[in-house]
């Protein structure tokens, strides 16, 4: 079930353009881009895609769960369409990168199902899933304001390649 498609109507929502392209950028990368981001990236191929309608399309997939809205520190959330249990690295300039896999499953797998009732129990809400952000400090000397908060440096060089 990767078709837009099947997905969208598995997930009771109507199949529009936009809604494909939005999805399957936000699908397609890793950077875990704002709604700003994704629709400077987006119009450049589609001038004619409004910023509201990125907003929109990203509420409804947050909303279906087709989504994970990611808040970030400093500014606007974040977005990952990428739903397999993993931990987020929170940089202090925003940006939001996976944390690799291996230690990621690490981390997940301390905190025991035991713990997760316990929170139910305690708050009275139930636990849909558990989410990890590690929130990263500023590393000294390092200026992270040139940084464009995709993992670009700037110059439109990736620095993860």
């Amino acid at each position: 079930m990767d078709e837009p498609r099947d997905i969208f109507h598995a997930n009771g929502l109507r199949r529009t353009r936009q809604r494909d392209v939005i999805y399957g950028a936000l699908r397609d990368t890793t950077s875990h881009p704002t709604a700003e981001e994704l629709f400077q990236t987006l119009r450049r191929d589609d001038p004619g895609l409004s910023l509201a309608t990125v907003y929109n399309a990203l509420d409804a997939f947050t909303r279906c769960g087709l989504v994970r809205r990611i808040a970030s520190s400093p500014g606007a959330c974040r977005y990952d369409a990428d739903l397999s249990p993993h931990v987020h690295v929170v940089h202090h300039d925003g940006r939001v990168e996976d944390a690799p896999a291996e230690v990621g499953r690490k981390l997940l797998g301390r905190l025991s199902g035991e713990a997760v009732a316990e929170l139910e129990k305690l708050t009275g809400v139930p636990i849909d899933h558990v989410s990890v952000q590690v929130i990263a400090r500023p590393e000294p000397g390092r200026d992270e304001s040139a940084r464009d908060g995709t993992g670009r440096d700037g110059t439109g060089r990736d620095e993860r390649e």
